[in-house]
């Protein structure tokens, strides 16, 4: 059976931690071929110290899992392996380099902090794939639509995306109750029952990679270089050497638990433009983003300006997912995504820097 190493980068992660580390303890994958190794970007809100209290006793399953576990030969009584590692450069993506360099498992799964997955059999699913030798990756589907989760998370959780531009750019990777479809990016697909096997030609691919993303340690660490790890360039460079390579869609989701409210919508927005102008200016960057098309982005201010088309994109979104207080969340992201893109621009011309991450919290 393969081994699976989680890699997971946190920086003032408390808000989502236990829940993070419940979900993946109930996992009926065995834990003895689990290990979750933390990449830590200095921080100053318990995550540190939780994290070192994982790392020195191991992390078990409740006594009804592992004694399901156990029944059912998984080995499920043995403690998962936890290790920390600090990450200096502070982002995610520093510090999945950092950590994806020290993994031990088969496969590596990258799985952040604020990710949870939705049920014990998630991990044997997203491992599945891996018995077809050209399935170099697996992705779950869809977001994980919860009730209990706030109406930010759910609106995110419904649309398919955290960005609500990558809806007029067509690259998007979860399903999308707006659309009806997963991606607008062309492709090939073999439904294989649990999974669908995706093939991309070498011109444009959707914002995979992250959120449960998982892939072969071998091609992962021989796919990247330098001191951050930016998921979809991982992958761009794999297809341009290798077209043959296949990515499964597991039919199954994760939790996002991405935004608790707007204004931590504003906040991340805001660091993702300035991280992005500033790794582009940089070539820090391989995916050509360029490719995504000026027209699209046009068209998205002009939708978001008139209002209606994305009234009428939460009306659809509603017909086909019912959530009234999340679907009116859609036109107030949009409105804040043109703001803040549109000012990081603008004042981009002038300075290029990383978003501060002084006070950053999850």
């Amino acid at each position: 059976m393969l081994s699976v190493s989680i890699v997971t980068p946190v920086f003032n992660s408390m808000r989502t931690l236990d829940a993070f580390m419940d979900a993946i303890r109930m996992q009926d994958f065995p834990h003895d071929r689990m290990e979750i190794v933390f990449a830590d970007g200095g921080s100053t809100d318990g995550t540190r110290e939780k994290i070192q209290a994982w790392e020195r006793d191991g992390v078990t399953a409740s006594a009804g899992a592992a004694s399901a576990g156990a029944g059912a030969g998984t080995g499920n009584s043995a403690a998962i392996a936890v290790r920390l590692l600090d990450n200096p450069l502070k982002t995610a993506e520093a510090g999945k380099a950092v950590a994806v360099r020290q993994v031990r498992g088969d496969i590596v799964c990258l799985l952040d902090s604020d990710n949870t997955p939705p049920d014990e059999k998630w991990r044997g699913q997203m491992m599945q794939p891996f018995e077809r030798a050209e399935i170099v990756a697996s992705e779950p589907i869809s977001y994980t639509w919860r009730r209990e989760d706030t109406a930010m998370t759910r609106y995110c959780a419904m649309l398919g995306m955290s960005d609500p531009l990558c809806l007029y750019a067509g690259n998007y990777d979860r399903v999308c109750a707006v659309s009806g479809t997963w991606t607008k990016v062309p492709h090939q697909e073999e439904d294989c029952g649990t999974y669908l096997a995706i093939a991309f030609d070498q011109g444009m691919m959707p914002t995979i990679g992250a959120n449960g993303f998982c892939m072969r340690r071998e091609q992962l660490v021989d796919s990247f270089e330098g001191d951050y790890l930016f998921d979809i360039d991982v992958l761009w460079e794999l297809i341009q050497k290798k077209p043959e390579t296949r990515i499964a869609k597991v039919k199954n989701g994760i939790v996002h638990l991405v935004y608790p409210d707007v204004r931590t919508f504003a906040r991340k927005q805001n660091r993702r433009i300035r991280d992005f102008l500033f790794f582009s200016g940089n070539k820090g960057r391989k995916y050509p983003w360029s490719s995504v098309g000026m027209g699209k982005v046009v068209l998205f201010c002009l939708c978001t300006v008139t209002v209606v088309p994305v009234i009428v994109q939460a009306l659809i979104g509603f017909v086909r997912k019912g959530d009234l207080r999340a679907w009116l969340l859609h036109p107030v992201c949009c409105w804040v995504t043109l703001f803040i893109y549109a000012w990081g621009v603008v004042s981009g011309i002038f300075v290029k820097k990383q978003a501060d991450r002084s006070n950053w919290k999850q």
